[in-house]
């Protein structure tokens, strides 16, 4: 009994190692998303969203779509902007998947949470574009955070300070002397605004995080999570939390910036 007890505890752990950054960080950006987007539409009507939309919207549902076809899903339709509906939907997409195939469902989840990850890429792929040696500091960074093997409060402590670090290299002074970088924080914002996820994408997301226990349940079952030491687990926490750090930073930004235009409005 202890053993099927401790069993199903391990897997639940290492589902949260797994899925609990990524969750947490959609937690962090949906707020962020919904009340910028409240302030914009007090302070500017409805139809303020599309300020940033034109751009953060087709970046979202995009994501989705790439995620649905890697993960063998059929996309039935997509819609990558449009004025909001009744409901504020600017975007879409439908798919459908086999039900009885594991691999198509745990994709849910991941198609779920897609929009965190192509927004980053393309913010990232931006910052290399209009600012190569903030992109380059930033991935020496990574690197060095990558060597941590053991998370103890000192760990945690140094991969805050050079995450922040990483920060105020990118808003330092010296890169606004660069035009490009103005376009750069523009298309960032932009995509920031609309990076969080929708109710539609959590339900998804979030149903599906039951068929990533089972699986993960099943390889610790038959001895396969032997193959996967701590370590590993580590430097995906740690790449995921660099990455992660840089959206929540400029979701921040999108939610200042409303906030100061509500303030005006006011």
């Amino acid at each position: 009994m202890n053993g099927i007890i401790n069993l199903i505890l391990k897997t639940f752990i290492e589902t949260l190692y797994l899925t609990g950054i990524i969750i947490l960080a959609g937690f962090i950006l949906g707020f962020l998303r919904n009340t910028a987007i409240a302030n914009f539409q007090r302070s500017f009507g409805m139809k303020a969203v599309m300020i940033t939309g034109f751009l953060g919207v087709p970046v979202h549902e995009l994501s989705h779509a790439i995620i649905a076809v890697l993960f063998g899903h059929k996309v039935t339709n997509i819609k990558l902007l449009q004025n909001p509906d009744e409901k504020g939907v600017l975007g879409y997409v439908n798919h459908t998947y086999n039900p009885s195939s594991v691999y198509q469902r745990i994709g849910n989840f991941f198609i779920g949470v897609a929009p965190i990850f192509g927004g980053i890429t393309v913010i990232m792929l931006l910052l290399k574009v209009t600012t190569p040696a903030v992109f380059n500091n930033f991935m020496v960074t990574l690197k060095q955070n990558l060597n941590i093997t053991t998370l103890d409060n000192g760990s945690i402590h140094n991969i805050l300070i050079s995450n922040w670090s990483v920060i105020k290299n990118i808003f330092n002074g010296e890169n606004f002397k660069n035009p490009y970088f103005y376009l750069f924080l523009f298309i960032a914002i932009c995509i920031s605004s609309h990076i969080s996820l929708s109710k539609a994408d959590i339900n998804g997301a979030w149903v599906e995080l039951v068929s990533i226990f089972l699986l993960i349940l099943v390889i610790n079952m038959v001895g396969l999570s032997s193959y996967i030491s701590a370590s590993i687990i580590i430097k995906y926490n740690v790449l995921m939390t660099g990455f992660l750090s840089v959206a929540v930073v400029f979701s921040c930004i999108t939610f200042l910036i409303s906030l100061v235009f509500r303030v005006l409005k006011a």
